[in-house]
């Protein structure tokens, strides 16, 4: 067993002083407020970890090199490709190892990774064909991140369209090869995705459903007006109804993005109990648009979020943006509760609950003087005032920002090289 003992810490909902806090197997075993018994000290604002649901590591190559000049998504995509051809299993390791450090430093404590990068440029299976999958499996273990490795099916180019040379490396033979593969692969945390109704058609999407029953399922779903049109033009159907018919939304699936719904469209999601990943940093970054939160939210589906592209990687941020892209849509303040966008973190301070502590500076320049209170993580901190993460009851962080960032230097140079 260990203690903590923390100054300030966010339990249920508020902030109390002088927490102590035990932990066994990974696990809370005990919290108790406002005592004195001893434990190893943990000064400043501690808070539960953050869990990103949405995580295409190698991204993190192109911060910085996709944001120059002009563009849409489908431009960025290009520069994706372009970076995604260059990875082999011990680059992509040394990437995903970096960024793993990066995300536990900026306050998230588990990831769920859409993984589509699969095997050998030309198509062809690395001798282990999950060789890539375990390379970001290996890199999570080795930080202490806790990872659910979301395995992608990704079968065409598009709506009727073949795979382009760059996406073999994305694809397996179809959905029963992919489910092989998939079902291979040695790690306790394994779900399967549709990378979208653009990449995996429609007679195949109920064989992906089957094959992830009783796991988690993720698709990006309507990330862009161009996918409901060619889904509409196609099928008839929105990218959420025709996921619906083939059996692919409820309580394990996660619709990520669903910037561009109808209202028919958060009806079903409600009425499947389906969550939706939201990704604000990553939206504004490519200019998506802004989602519908609030509508969801009033409609009953649960909301998490994601750092996708890793354009940002900063939970507080993340969290943050949910509200403030409510408030420039809307035109008003407040559109989330304090308990509503605590909840979008995923975690609590309490008893049964992973031993996940991020601890924040209250002294820094950006959270001295805002009272130390919830809002000072909502509103007020980044993740450049993380001074120490506990993961599953393991210490994985102690506030040197700047190692991560050599690490981060080594492994993009390397990815690009």
């Amino acid at each position: 067993m260990s203690a903590w003992l923390l100054e300030h810490a966010l339990v249920e909902g508020r902030v109390r002083d002088t927490v102590r806090v035990e932990v066994e197997g990974g696990v809370i075993t005990a919290v108790e407020p406002d005592t004195d018994r001893p434990a190893t000290p943990l000064r400043g604002l501690t808070v539960p970890g953050v869990a990103n649901t949405h995580s295409h590591v190698f991204h993190r190559a192109l911060r910085g090199r996709t944001q120059r000049g002009r563009g849409s998504f489908w431009t960025w995509r290009e520069q994706m490709y372009d970076l995604a051809a260059r990875l082999d299993p011990d680059r992509l390791h040394r990437l995903a190892r970096a960024t793993y450090a990066e995300m536990l430093a900026a306050g998230y404590t588990s990831v769920a990774e859409f993984h589509y990068l699969h095997h050998q440029g030309d198509g062809t299976p690395y001798a282990d064909p999950n060789a890539m999958g375990e390379a970001v499996v290996e890199a999570a273990r080795s930080v202490g991140i806790r990872l659910t490795l979301i395995d992608t099916c990704y079968l065409a180019g598009g709506i009727d369209r073949p795979l382009e040379p760059v996406q073999r490396r994305f694809a397996d033979p179809d959905a029963d090869a992919w489910a092989e593969r998939m079902a291979a692969i040695e790690h306790d945390r394994v779900g399967g995705a549709i990378h979208s109704v653009r990449a995996v058609p429609r007679e195949q999407l109920p064989a992906v459903a089957s094959a992830c029953a009783g796991r988690p399922l993720h698709a990006h779903v309507s990330e862009q007006p161009a996918e409901n049109e060619a889904c509409l033009a196609a099928y008839g159907l929105t990218p959420v109804q025709l996921l619906a018919e083939a059996g692919a939304l409820g309580p394990l699936t996660t619709a990520v993005h669903a910037t561009h719904l109808t209202a028919d469209d958060i009806a079903v999601l409600a009425a499947s109990d389906t969550e939706v990943s939201l990704c604000p940093t990553t939206e504004r970054d490519l200019g998506d648009g802004i989602g519908p939160a609030r509508a969801l939210a009033d409609a009953g589906v649960r909301l998490s979020v994601g750092s996708d592209s890793q354009a940002v990687v900063d939970a507080f941020e993340e969290i943050r943006a949910v509200e403030t892209d409510e408030r420039l849509a809307s035109g008003e303040r407040g559109r989330f509760s304090t308990d509503e966008l605590l909840g979008l973190g995923g975690g609590r301070i309490a008893v049964g609950e992973p031993a996940d502590l991020v601890t924040l500076d209250l002294a820094s320049p950006r959270t001295a003087g805002t009272g130390g209170g919830a809002h000072t993580a909502l509103f007020a901190a980044t993740a450049a005032d993380v001074v120490h993460v506990v993961a599953g009851g393991r210490v994985v962080f102690e506030g040197d920002h700047a190692a991560i960032g050599r690490s981060l230097a080594t492994a993009i140079e390397g990815a690009w090289a």
